[in-house]
């Protein structure tokens, strides 16, 4: 059997699969990012929480033959602490890889072959794969200096749009009569509180509801044209043409496929595979 998991700082989803390719069971714990947590955080993770899971469903730890873990936060530095913690749970496994989200997305969307693969979530990534791991990535820079094509973006410059008068006042007044967010509760948030990231991702929901708004549905269009334009362009100059098909996993690119496949018309791109996560 094979114990795939997708992780993020918040949230794990981990599979447990036959050879064949049937699920056996799906499960989550709180996410596990080597980053933040110190080993007997990760290992209480696993041996309190995901291995009873996995015994509630009648799949015993001795039966596990490979681990496959990819996680935000699981970069090459972190790769070999990870990979022990696991090795000492699954003792039976062959193979305990640890891999970051970005090849895990990759892996999702190309198997074997090769392509641009992108992540947009809450944040962005974007790398070459080259049908086994990642050839060549551009930097995300963070929502602060780049994470263009992100949900952190998205309602970053939604907000600031709104408040300086770029869309109609309809959209204000909704948007805080829906949220209850004026502009100190935002202020706070942003400035002031953990996580402004996630708060301002967490601004799609409304951002997607109006988009029968022309000012709206632009916008987005134009948030999406500056990763094509800032973002992939790089990998034009990497391969030395425009002629590949650009891969998406991730609630952003799902959610705003439209609009993202119109971006990529304009800018001279072509999208492949749109996932919504890559488990």
């Amino acid at each position: 059997m094979k114990l795939i998991a997708d992780s993020g700082s918040t949230k794990t989803d981990w599979v447990v699969r036959h050879g064949s390719g049937a699920d056996v069971v799906k499960v989550s714990t709180e996410g596990i990012n080597p980053y933040h947590l110190d080993d007997d955080r990760i290992k209480s993770v696993l041996e309190s929480l995901l291995i009873p899971m996995l015994s509630d469903n009648n799949i015993g730890v001795d039966s596990i033959d490979e681990v496959r873990f990819y996680g935000a936060g699981c970069s090459e530095a972190m790769r070999p602490r990870m990979e022990s913690l696991l090795k000492s749970c699954f003792l039976n496994a062959e193979v305990v890889e640890a891999r970051s989200d970005m090849l895990g997305a990759a892996r999702a969307l190309l198997g074997n072959d090769r392509g641009v693969a992108c992540i947009l979530g809450t944040g962005s990534n974007s790398c070459y794969y080259d049908g086994q791991d990642i050839a060549f990535g551009v930097s995300p820079m963070g929502y602060i200096l780049g994470d263009e094509g992100s949900g952190a973006v998205m309602g970053r410059d939604f907000i600031n749009a709104m408040y300086r008068c770029t869309f109609p006042e309809e959209i204000q007044r909704s948007f805080e009569s829906e949220t209850c967010y004026d502009q100190s509760v935002i202020i706070n948030k942003v400035y002031r509180e953990p996580m402004a990231n996630r708060f301002l991702a967490s601004l799609a929901p409304f951002i997607h509801d109006y988009l029968h708004i022309a000012e709206v549905e632009q916008f987005v269009i134009g948030h999406f044209e500056r990763f094509f334009n800032n973002v992939i362009s790089q990998y034009v100059t990497y391969l030395g043409t425009r002629e590949f098909k650009i891969h998406f996993v991730g609630s952003i690119a799902y959610h705003f496929e439209s609009q993202l496949r119109t971006a990529s018309n304009n800018t001279g791109f072509s999208v492949g595979k749109i996932l919504k996560t890559p488990l």
